[in-house]
């Protein structure tokens, strides 16, 4: 499979974050950005559907690999961290076809495990980097906790736009932050036994949900947001 939103798209997320752009002015850059595009369906000698041999996995691992940006339309606005986080069962709560843009605080940031996604490599610069979001930094707990990931495709896209976003360069710039995030829906069905919302109450979650922002295309630092008490 091919996609056609690529290189030049980071540059788009880049002046929207440093200087702003007009409706009108990001379609330009989103014109220009698709007459450029590139193709990462296969990325250090690793396709779209990694190395896993399950059709089921091997369809997740295409939907983390994603590398296209979304478009306006591709947005649900009304996703927020509060809505993917609310208790009850959520496998259909959302469409892995979605983008959606939250803002939450970072917990935590790490690398990755050792996955089919990524061909089951152990260099970190291409095992997607695990990053986790709260609602509120003294409310912590694993069950409180959303997971977005920024995976190796779009890291790459980043880096040839002067834009680090390795694990490490994450950690330092968003740990302890605010942020805003835009990217792709995904609902892991790896991890849905080891989330609050899908298995409520065993003792061996460690998340809220297995829903994630998988692949993240955009943070941004943000000021906290005043909620209703």
């Amino acid at each position: 499979m091919k996609f056609t939103k690529v290189r030049l798209a980071a540059v788009l997320l880049t002046l929207l974050m440093i200087v702003g752009c007009s409706k009108k002015e990001e379609r330009k850059i989103e014109t220009s950005a698709q007459s450029h595009a590139g193709n990462l369906d296969v990325y250090n000698h690793c396709p779209m559907m990694g190395n896993a041999v399950k059709s089921d996995v091997q369809q997740l691992n295409v939907l983390k690999n994603r590398y296209n940006f979304p478009s306006e339309n591709d947005f649900n606005r009304s996703i927020t961290l509060e809505k993917i986080i609310q208790r009850g069962e959520d496998s259909r709560r959302w469409s892995s076809s979605q983008a959606a843009e939250i803002v939450g605080y970072v917990y935590d940031v790490k690398p990755g495990g050792v996955e089919t996604c990524n061909c089951k490599t152990k260099d970190v610069l291409l095992r997607d980097t695990h990053i986790e979001l709260v609602l509120n930094p003294m409310k912590t707990s694993e069950a409180e906790r959303v997971v977005i990931e920024v995976t190796p495709r779009i890291r790459k896209l980043m880096n040839d736009n002067n834009i680090d976003w390795s694990t490490r360069a994450i950690r330092d710039s968003y740990l302890g932050r605010w942020v805003k995030v835009q990217g792709w829906m995904f609902f892991d069905t790896e991890h849905e036994d080891e989330a609050e919302n899908t298995k409520p109450g065993r003792a061996r979650n460690w998340r809220g949900t297995a829903w994630e922002i998988h692949p993240v295309t955009s943070i941004e630092v943000v000021q906290r947001p005043k909620r209703p008490a």
